[in-house]
């Protein structure tokens, strides 16, 4: 009897599936900047130090081959799920910190992409790359491999997952993610529409001044000092509620 039985084998590819395609879209871990061979070695090294635990009770036998092509289809698909999930939060911090950039005028990009394949203004980006990094920091991604161990106690290798299910995860989690994105844009929203009331105010007395020309510089100024001030916060908001995300699982 050989120690590597073809059962196990097989149970080891279907968990790589729901590890693999998590970490695939889970922030941190799926981006471009990370090369794809250190992604599949990382992805490989969990399935093989988490198999043993996942199978403490005995590998999972797979009747027949068409049992275990339906099985890698749904791994992959609840490991992309949970993997979206998390990936969601830093999808909507990234849009409404390119809204923020829009208020205060700075929504060029400046520079080559740091996280992302495409480039975002340098404000989103250094929001978005250090809430990334805050990630490895603070050890959150431990929360995130051990949320994807405890999925198997939720739903083990062969559960199916219902699309209406799948879509009411989806829409709670974008929900929460923007609220979440949106506090922490808000004092740049507050500060675009008291800025352009002011200016609206000040070019209907003086039409013959080209105000919104001159007061550009300006509004960038104020926005950069407003970010300055509150860029530890914003982080810090964020972090909690992604933090709370991860350890409560939903």
């Amino acid at each position: 009897m050989t120690f590597f039985s073809a059962d196990l084998v097989a149970t080891a590819l279907v968990l790589f599936c729901r590890i693999g395609g998590c970490l695939m879209l889970a922030p941190g871990f799926s981006s471009a900047r990370v090369p794809m061979r250190a992604r599949l070695f990382v992805a490989l090294t969990l399935t093989l130090s988490l198999t043993p635990a996942l199978t403490a009770k005995g590998s999972i036998v797979f009747p027949n081959l068409g049992a275990l092509a339906g099985d890698i289809f749904s791994e992959l698909f609840l490991g992309a799920m949970i993997g979206l999930l998390g990936r969601l939060f830093f999808l909507a911090l990234e849009t409404l910190m390119m809204a923020a950039s829009m208020q205060i005028g700075m929504s060029n990009p400046l520079g080559a992409p740091i996280d992302e394949t495409v480039a975002l203004p340098p404000i989103a980006t250094l929001i978005t790359t250090t809430a990334t990094a805050l990630i490895f920091v603070s050890g959150l991604h431990w929360e995130l491999i051990r949320g994807i161990a405890g999925s198997y106690a939720v739903m083990p290798v062969g559960f199916l997952l219902r699309p209406e299910a799948a879509m009411h995860m989806v829409v709670n989690d974008l929900s929460t993610a923007f609220v979440v994105a949106l506090r922490v844009s808000s004092p740049f929203i507050v500060y675009a529409v008291m800025v352009n009331l002011a200016i609206g105010l000040v070019n209907r007395l003086t039409p013959q001044i080209p105000v919104y020309f001159v007061s550009g510089p300006f509004v960038v100024a104020g926005g950069l000092i407003l970010f300055y001030f509150i860029s530890g916060a914003m982080v810090a908001a964020f972090m909690s509620a992604f933090g709370d995300w991860a350890v409560r699982g939903n």
